[in-house]
């Protein structure tokens, strides 16, 4: 497989550099003792920054294996093979520059990456869209890929409304949320009048990636979304892919590089309570066993997902003011998303791509052949002729039968590739969760931020409010950096730089004509969101890029 130059940590000469918050080189022995719960991307970006200043840093980790929604675990096969089971397909775009920085503190080149060709899109009505030959540097991305997609159709351009669509141009991450949160995702692409296939396949696949059903998504992250990966950034929308699996890759080594910084990595270890104490905090852990540990620090970063979050700070009532821990229980996970894989007796096609986002498959939102681009999954299909196949449902309903849902993914399958119709599952793995954060309309202004009312307690996460113009996985890593950078400058102790895609529009003419013309006279009346039908409806089923649980 070839490689693209992953060493180069940008290639958008407009990318936004921000420098290291100023300080001491590093703290002087033997240093202020940390603790960082949650061993996701978030707190293992804030262990590996607080660690290189001389924090004593100890990181505790609820599950088994570090990496959290981009985890991983180990399973047998029912021949016997020992593989590792993870909650689906996560792409790494080039733009994610502070996540590769964090990874390249174990592989300088990143070598434990590798480019996907192409991301195709298909809908089931037969049109299929892809990224391969389009244009990387805006706005010429975006017009060709309208010349050469067949879901913008002559009829459907001239039904569009080009100025509801003006803010698009003009995204400011320090005010996009203020100007679009009290729209909903779906109501934004409803005043635009994009043609309804092409808002399937080329903008609902940014609100997909949050696992949320566009009417419940806040218009202002899909606009956010849209700048990062195609209006804002050169960096363009083809990926990379880990070349083993999670763990083996990335957090294994990681975690072995912050032994090496004097950190202590608990796994299988819970926060059940954290008390202010002084200038310190004390933190209650239990181990898996039920041991209970009672310890203080100096200073803690909380980069736990949603439901951890809030109920770690309803358990913890000394910490914060009523303001904050309001915001914090306010906090909403989106609906459930299933991953089903499966070890199939004969291979796919090989024309298959390594990852395939579909619409208009029931649930089905995309599909992994593993073997395309996983050493795991390749030595298997190679020693047994089969494949390993990988199947998404997101933003399914509460109510849904997952059961039937698990079913009904498999028989899209077949219609998406026929030649698996016959094909008999060696064994098959199945895994639900609802913890990804839900970035519901007007919900914005009350999400916690990398600060909190102690100066030396920060959070971390993709769930939390940043300025800077990241998502998913990326505002993961990004406030990890940030939640250090903030504990650190306590002690005047120099923090970490970041890089972000441009922090506004690229091109100073669209940027004007888009103020001037989306004045608050001639913008679109901002309805909001329609509420959510009575009887279960399932989201419209569109690709996600990032993550299963993404990006």
């Amino acid at each position: 497989m070839h490689h693209h130059r992953a060493d180069r940590l940008a290639r958008d000469p407009r990318a936004a550099y921000r420098p290291a918050p100023p300080g001491a080189p590093r703290m002087p022995a033997p240093g202020a003792r940390a603790a960082v719960v949650g061993g996701g991307i978030a707190g293992l970006a804030a262990a590996t920054a607080l660690a290189e200043r001389g924090v004593r840093v100890e990181l505790f980790e609820r599950e088994s294996d570090l990496g959290g929604r981009v985890g991983g675990w180990a399973t047998r096969l029912a021949d016997g093979t020992g593989v590792t089971m993870t909650r689906g397909f996560h792409a790494f775009f080039r733009q994610y520059y502070n996540l590769r920085n964090l990874l390249r503190r174990v592989d300088p080149r990143l070598r434990m990456l590798a480019p996907l060709p192409d991301y195709p899109l298909q809908h089931a009505d037969g049109a299929r869209d892809g990224f391969a030959r389009i244009p990387r540097t805006p706005p010429w991305n975006v017009l060709a890929f309208a010349a050469s997609s067949p879901t913008f159709t002559p009829a459907g351009l001239a039904g569009m409304n080009p100025r509801a669509a003006l803010p698009l141009l003009d995204v400011r991450a320090a005010d996009v949320h203020r100007r679009l949160d009290g729209l909903s995702a779906a109501g934004f692409l409803d005043a635009v009048r994009f043609p309804q296939q092409a808002r399937h396949l080329a903008f609902e696949v940014f609100s997909r990636s949050f696992f949320a059903d566009p009417r419940e998504l806040s218009a202002a992250e899909l606009a956010l979304m849209f700048h990062i990966y195609f209006l804002g950034s050169a960096e363009g929308l083809l990926f990379d892919v880990p070349t083993e699996p999670f763990p083996a890759a990335l957090w294994e080594p990681l975690a072995g590089r912050l032994e090496r910084l004097g950190a202590t990595v608990r796994t299988g270890t819970s926060a059940e309570h954290l008390a202010p104490r002084g200038s310190g905090f004390t933190l209650t852990t239990a181990e898996g066993g039920g041991a209970r540990r009672a310890a203080r620090y100096d200073a803690v970063v909380l980069a736990l997902d949603t439901t951890g979050l809030r109920t770690l700070v309803a358990a913890s009532p000394e910490l914060g003011d009523a303001f904050w821990r309001g915001r914090v229980a306010s906090l909403r996970a989106a609906p459930p998303f299933c991953v089903s894989r499966y070890w199939l007796d004969r291979p796919v096609a090989a024309g298959r791509p390594g990852f395939l986002g579909t619409s208009g498959y029931g649930p089905l939102d995309n599909v992994s052949v593993l073997e395309r681009y996983e050493g795991e999954a390749a030595r298997w299909a190679a020693r047994t002729g089969g494949s390993v196949v990988e199947l998404h449902a997101y933003a399914v309903p509460p109510e849904a039968d997952r059961t039937g849902v698990q079913r009904r993914l498999r028989r899209e399958l077949a219609r998406v590739y026929p030649e698996t119709a016959d094909a008999v599952a060696v064994d098959e793995r199945h895994v639900w969760r609802a913890d990804c954060p839900l970035f519901g309309v007007g919900t914005h202004r009350e999400r916690p931020t990398v600060h909190t009312p102690h100066a030396r307690l920060a959070l971390a996460g993709d769930l939390v409010r940043t300025t800077a113009p990241v998502a998913l996985m990326e505002r993961a890593a990004t406030t990890g950096f940030e939640a250090a950078n903030a504990l650190l400058a306590t002690w005047g102790v120099r923090g970490h730089p970041l890089l972000t895609v441009p922090t506004a529009g690229r091109s100073p003419l669209l940027r004007t004509l888009a103020r001037v013309l989306t004045r608050p006279e001639s913008r679109p009346h901002r309805q909001p969101a329609a509420p959510a039908p009575a009887e279960p409806v399932a989201a419209p089923p569109r690709p996600a890029p990032a993550s299963a649980g993404r990006s």
